[in-house]
């Protein structure tokens, strides 16, 4: 059997993070948390997870600069993006994408979506 999937969950709403903690780790992975961008740079520079969850919306650095920041160094250019955003428009959506994320759900979201679209690509990545 594979080790569990590492997420990062980047978000500034507790209950949002511990929702998204909660039914990840019943999937079985192993989720850490960031409440800020800055904090986010900083746990995925130390842990490298497997995948990271960005909200767009967070106090000091918004998660398109995180995009940024990761997608320039090359120790984390590849690390799976989603976007979890109450941004539902279309500019929002194609601009995450463009600075790399591969895949964006929009909130309010269905916990059995976030879970699929995390499995989907930890697996996808795993092959």
């Amino acid at each position: 059997m594979s080790r569990p999937a590492k997420i990062l969950a980047v978000d500034d709403e507790p209950d949002l993070i511990d929702l998204m903690q909660y039914h990840l780790v019943r999937a079985g992975h192993e989720v850490t948390t960031a409440t800020n961008g800055w904090e986010a740079i900083h746990a995925i520079r130390q842990s490298r997870p497997d995948l990271i969850l960005l909200d767009l919306m967070l106090p000091d650095l918004d998660g398109f600069g995180v995009c940024e920041i990761l997608r320039r160094d090359p120790l984390t250019a590849t690390i799976p993006i989603v976007i979890v955003s109450a941004w539902a428009s279309s500019d929002s959506r194609n601009l995450g994408l463009e600075l790399g994320a591969l895949d964006y759900l929009t909130k309010p979201f269905s916990p059995h979506e976030l879970v699929e679209r995390v499995n989907r690509l930890v697996h996808a990545r795993a092959v």
